[in-house]
């Protein structure tokens, strides 16, 4: 067997840990029972789960400590922390009468959202496998994400369950539990095909670029103090806003890329991988 090193796995076993708590967390509960305060606090501990998902990955490449126990290891933590726990936290925040049609489609959105993430986990670990020894197709890797990453993916589905509960949404644009079942229903079925579509997402890696001038700078430090404030009195809109901002942006820059056409280089990055079964 090869050699699994200790200190990035802690930190995957930590964020699977938090996927753990949430799932075990809001079980206790009764259906229906789950108020904002449970989703606020599931979603803080996913969030740590998403910090210390981004972190394993750097700190074994730091330290060279990268392993393919450590990368199984760490799809799969995933699959439980961004795809089930979603799943399981927006069941429990519905009142759902059992054998009903809504409850049937609210619990086939939540299976769609669970397996196309663990889908794309599947497609993300083979072409990670294919781009070994292969500089240019890693470093294309590195710029973009072939569908909707996954903990993307469950930030989005936590945060619209969030708001649609939060107090300045009940204030402002009081929701019937019909309509808000219904609009997290489809959220999740349209999450899961993005997960699994063959459109690109940008990277974070992607914002590595020299900064041509001080002004940038000082405008991100305001915009930053800004997002900080929010997130700290406005979580749940801010928390929302900046998920599906990410999403929309992605989709107009495929759109655009879309519009350009194959023969132009406009957004060259951005071209939609083909159907692997076209290979």
């Amino acid at each position: 067997m090869k050699r699994a090193y200790l200190l990035p796995n802690i930190v995957t076993a930590f964020a699977l840990s938090c996927g753990l708590f949430v799932i075990f967390k809001v079980n206790m509960t009764q259906p229906g029972a789950g108020d904002y305060e449970m989703v606020y606090t599931s979603a803080l501990i996913l969030l740590l789960a998403a910090v210390a998902d981004f972190f394993d990955g750097a700190l074994a490449r730091a330290i060279r400590a990268e392993s393919e126990f450590g990368f199984i290891f760490d799809s799969l933590a995933d699959s439980i922390s961004f795809g089930v726990a979603p799943s399981v936290l927006l069941l429990k925040t519905l009142s759902l009468e059992q054998g009903s049609l809504l409850s049937f489609f609210s619990a086939s959105a939540a299976m769609v959202y669970s397996l196309c993430g663990v889908l794309r986990l599947v497609r993300f670990s083979v072409k990670a496998a294919e781009a070994k020894g292969n500089l240019e197709l890693k470093a294309a890797q590195k710029k973009h994400f072939t569908g909707l990453p996954i903990p993307a993916g469950a930030a989005a589905a936590v945060s619209a369950n969030l708001f649609l509960l939060s107090p300045l949404m009940q204030e402002w644009f009081p929701l019937s539990h019909l309509l808000r079942t219904i609009i997290l229903s489809f959220a999740m079925i349209v999450l899961g095909y993005l997960m699994v579509c063959r459109l690109k997402f940008p990277s974070l890696k992607m914002l590595d670029f020299r900064v041509p001038s001080f002004h940038l700078i000082f405008i991100t430090v305001i915009i930053a103090v800004f997002i900080l404030y929010g997130l700290l009195h406005f979580f749940s809109f801010v928390f929302a806003l900046i998920s599906w901002v990410y999403i929309v942006v992605a989709l107009i820059l495929s759109c655009i890329r879309f519009a350009a056409g194959k023969k132009s280089k406009t957004l060259e990055d951005f071209e939609p991988d083909s159907d692997d079964f076209e290979n």
